[in-house]
């Protein structure tokens, strides 16, 4: 079997499983009550199921956990998805009953002291007390990382096109890139597959939402590529690709703490949220994030083929375009 069948066969097998189990849980978690209603915060008109990042995280790390059984992925990746499965199962007692945000960072960071501790010696470039400060300071920005994504997740589809954007991002660079990388192009693969199976019922409108089950699991499982990604050299790219959700969260995060408050409440002051509240149907939001996405990914192949300031630049450029786009909508 040919690399490109075998990565076409991961994506369509993963994204089957988790439309498939999708859709199988949605009059489960309907049963159970399970179901986000409208407030003065959100972003939706009708109450929806939430906690179906159940059936997508399920499927990535199957397809993982398969991967890593067929000897095609560094045995690292099964401490990883370990560590993603075990985050997915305090974030859904979270869903259920609701946690402390300390209880959510604790569990958040032994995750990511986990996937740290899974990185190859090779990719820390320093030792001692030095290298203890370079890790401690990824691993608040893997933190970050997954709390920005979960704070993304506020409109039908974006978190879903976003994971498939950057995955597709992945792939494209894995396979035509400097940085040509077989492992990358079967994970992101399975990144994609899920991503799209999922939006097949989180597309406007939504009938069903990742919930922090699946949001918080699925920015951790990214956070990891990004961030390998970035240790091997290609950081210009681990930035590119997902710099729309970068910027929108951490600029909105400021403004919030700058005026002192509390920054873990939920709100609609993203930007995205701010088109929304001006009429903007969420597909129109979506598509937008998209289009700038696609152009985010030609500036990140292009960042690592001897064009790094220019495509940074430019880069910024898009993003800063569609944030201005967004909160001036109509």
């Amino acid at each position: 079997m040919g690399e490109g069948v075998l990565l076409a066969a991961i994506a369509l097998v993963t994204g089957f499983l988790t439309c498939a189990a999708t859709g199988a849980i949605i009059p489960v978690l309907r049963r159970q009550n399970m179901l986000d209603h409208p407030n003065e915060r959100s972003s939706h008109s009708m109450p929806t199921p939430r906690g179906g990042g159940i059936a997508l995280i399920s499927a990535l790390l199957l397809a993982w956990l398969a991967l890593s059984q067929m000897g095609a992925v560094a045995p690292g990746i099964v401490g990883i998805s370990l560590a993603a499965a075990a985050l997915a199962v305090i974030c859904w007692i979270d869903d259920l009953r609701g946690l402390s945000p300390w209880s959510r960072l604790l569990a958040q960071g032994a995750a990511v002291a986990v996937g740290i501790s899974c990185l190859p010696e090779t990719t820390v470039p320093v030792a001692g007390r030095l290298g203890s400060v370079y890790l401690t300071g990824l691993g608040l920005l893997w933190v970050w990382w997954i709390n920005l994504f979960n704070f993304m997740d506020g409109i039908d589809g974006l978190a879903g096109a976003e994971a498939a954007a950057i995955g597709v991002g992945m792939l494209f660079f894995a396979t035509f890139g400097v940085g040509t990388d077989s492992e990358l192009r079967l994970l992101a693969s399975t990144i994609v597959g899920a991503a799209i199976g999922f939006l097949v019922w989180n597309w406007s409108p939504a009938r069903i939402f990742l919930g922090d089950v699946g949001s918080a699991p699925l920015g951790y499982l990214l956070g990891f590529l990004l961030l390998a990604l970035a240790l091997r050299g290609f950081w210009k790219i681990a930035l590119i690709l997902p710099l729309y959700f970068l910027a929108d969260a951490t600029i909105t995060l400021t403004r919030r703490l700058l005026r002192g408050e509390r920054v873990w409440q939920a709100h609609r002051e993203h930007y995205y949220q701010q088109a929304v509240r001006r009429g903007l149907r969420h597909t129109s939001v979506v598509k937008r994030v998209i289009a700038a996405d696609i152009l985010l990914t030609a500036c990140g192949w292009a960042s690592e083929n001897g064009w790094g300031a220019v495509s940074l630049g430019l880069s910024i450029v898009i993003v800063t375009g569609l944030l201005v786009s967004l909160s001036h909508s109509r």
